[in-house]
């Protein structure tokens, strides 16, 4: 059997005292696998990853790397633990070049032939940012920039990284792209934890999958048979009529 890479146990979690968004969830990633939760608008994905991520407070319950609990560790402590975060918004530094954006990245690293050969598989893995290299971070298209906010994730050489919407405001063709490149992350040894509001993509890559609703686990399972499951489709319907009225 897989080794746990993460666990969530029972997390209660939220931005103020006063009001709890996650109500006791649940949550396994082995190592190697894909596991994507999804959710309607305000269901607690976003703050589920942030929490993990060490960016809001964990007020009870329990949260282990590789066995180890990180739950009060500060985040930027968490990449030396292994762990990287991809916030879905701000997620590069506009002013500055692509490899300066990636080298960032290594910042906390002081192997400087290591880093050079982590930058070259990150160029060999988006071949647009190696085109790219010198171009400001801020100019780049969404796709590209979300190429850049992964390689640069993915410079600190994590064990796991958690995407938080990584197809957000991307076209059909960018979207497919991006999660074809999620796919060559994990097959680079990476575990992968992402949030995500496409469904239907998301889970076409994923090993498994968890759906919240009301900051707790809704339903899990293989990703395949989410894909099948009827009540997903109806939250997610749901959803869409509310959008809509």
């Amino acid at each position: 059997m897989s080794t746990a890479a993460l666990e969530v146990r029972e997390l209660v979690a939220g931005y103020t005292p006063e009001v709890d968004i996650l109500k006791g969830i649940a949550l396994e990633v082995a190592e190697g696998e894909i596991v994507t939760v999804l959710g309607p608008n305000g269901a607690g994905k976003s703050t589920l990853i942030k929490a993990i991520a060490g960016l809001v407070a964990v007020r009870s319950g329990a949260v282990r790397l590789f066995g180890d609990e990180i739950a009060g560790v500060e985040p930027h402590r968490m990449v030396r633990r292994g762990l990287a975060y991809v916030p879905q918004t701000r997620n590069v530094f506009a002013r500055l070049s692509v490899e300066e954006n990636l080298e960032m990245g290594a910042i906390a690293r002081r192997d400087s032939a290591a880093v050079a050969h982590d930058l070259e598989r990150v160029y060999a893995l988006f071949p647009r940012l190696a085109e790219r290299r010198e171009q400001s971070a801020g100019t780049l298209s969404g796709g590209e920039r979300q190429m850049v906010a992964v390689g640069r994730a993915l410079m600190a050489g994590p064990r796991v990284l958690m995407l938080d919407e990584p197809s957000a405001a991307l076209s059909p063709h960018l979207t497919n792209l991006v999660f074809a490149k999620v796919r060559e992350v994990r097959t680079s040894g990476v575990t992968i934890l992402m949030v995500e509001q496409n469904a239907t993509a998301a889970l076409a890559i994923s090993d498994r999958g968890y759906v919240l609703a009301d900051g707790r686990e809704r339903i899990s399972g293989e990703a395949r048979e989410l894909l099948a499951n009827p009540e997903v489709g109806a939250l997610y319907l749901g959803v869409r009529r509310g959008l809509a009225a």
